[in-house]
C-alpha cells in the first residue's frame, strides 16, 4: 500500500526527465525544454496574462459544468423513471451524442454571433446528453423496495429525493461529474479558440500563430494543473465522504 501511494510521484518526474533529455538531444524550438516552458510560464504570470486568461476559462468551465449537470441530471432522471419520456427523447439523445462538438460550436456562433452566451450554450449542449445517459441508468436501477419503504413511512417528494434517490444515484452523478469536467474544459478551449478574444484557448491560438510551443505548453500545463487540483481537492474527497456509509455497512455486515 505504501509503495502504491507514492508511485504517482515517480511517473511525473520520470516523464519530465525524459522530456528534458529528448529536448536536449533534438535541440529545436519546436520542442522546448522544461526549463524554457517554466520560463515562459513565469513571464506569463508576471505580466498578468496567464492568471487573467486562466480565470476567464475557469469561469466558463464552471458555468457550463453547472448548467450541463443540472439539466442532464433532470433529463436523465425523467427518462429513467418514465418510459414515455425515454421513448420520445431517446432518438434526440442519440442524435446529440453523435453530433460533433465542432459542428455545434460553429452553428451557434453563426446563428447567435461570437458572444459569450453562444460559447457557453455550445458547451452545455455537448455535455447534457452524456450526463443524461449516465444518470438515466442510475434512475432505472433505483431499488423498488426502498420506494415501498418511503411510501410506508409517508415520505414527501423532497424526502424521497434526498433520502432515497440521491444516495442511489450518487455513483452515477460522480461518474458524470468526473467525465463531464474532463470533457467540458476541452470543449471550452475549442470554443475560445474559434470565437472568443480571451481565455486559455484564445492564448493557445495566438501562440500557434507564431509557433510559440513554450507558451502553448505553459498555458496547457497550468490549466491541466488547476483541473487536477479540483479533482484531488474537491471531487475525490466528496466521493469518499459520500460513499463512506457503504464502507461502514460492509464492515458491519
Amino acid at each position: 500500500m505504501t509503495g502504491s501511494r507514492y508511485a504517482c510521484w515517480v511517473a511525473l518526474p520520470l516523464l519530465v526527465a525524459v522530456w528534458a533529455i529528448i529536448a536536449l538531444t533534438v535541440d529545436t524550438p519546436l520542442l522546448p525544454s522544461p526549463a524554457e516552458v517554466a520560463h515562459a510560464f513565469w513571464l506569463a504570470v508576471q505580466s498578468g496574462e496567464l492568471p487573467h486568461h486562466l480565470l476567464v476559462t475557469l469561469r466558463r468551465v464552471l458555468i457550463s459544468f453547472a448548467l450541463a449537470m443540472a439539466l442532464g441530471a433532470l433529463l436523465g432522471v425523467w427518462m429513467g423513471r418514465s418510459r414515455f419520456a425515454n421513448a420520445v427523447l431517446d432518438p434526440l439523445l442519440v442524435l446529440f451524442l453523435n453530433l460533433p462538438a465542432l459542428v455545434t460550436i460553429i452553428l451557434l456562433y453563426v446563428w447567435f454571433g461570437l458572444v459569450e452566451a453562444a460559447a457557453v450554450l455550445a458547451v452545455v449542449i455537448n455535455k447534457v446528453p452524456n450526463v443524461a445517459v449516465t444518470v438515466r441508468e442510475g434512475a432505472r436501477s433505483l431499488d423498488p423496495k426502498l420506494e415501498q419503504m418511503a411510501q410506508v413511512y409517508g415520505f414527501n417528494r423532497w424526502q424521497r429525493v434526498a433520502n432515497v434517490w440521491l444516495p442511489q444515484l450518487f455513483p452515477y452523478l460522480m461518474a458524470a461529474t468526473r467525465g463531464g469536467l474532463a470533457l467540458i474544459w476541452k470543449i471550452v478551449l475549442v470554443v475560445e479558440l474559434l470565437g472568443r478574444s480571451d481565455g486559455v484557448g484564445f492564448q493557445l491560438h495566438m501562440a500557434f500563430q507564431i509557433f510559440d510551443v513554450a507558451s502553448i505548453l505553459a498555458y496547457s500545463l497550468a490549466f491541466i494543473a488547476v483541473v487536477q487540483l479540483i479533482e484531488l481537492a474537491l471531487l475525490q474527497p466528496l466521493e469518499r465522504r459520500a460513499s463512506s456509509w457503504r464502507n461502514a455497512g460492509m464492515q458491519h455486515a
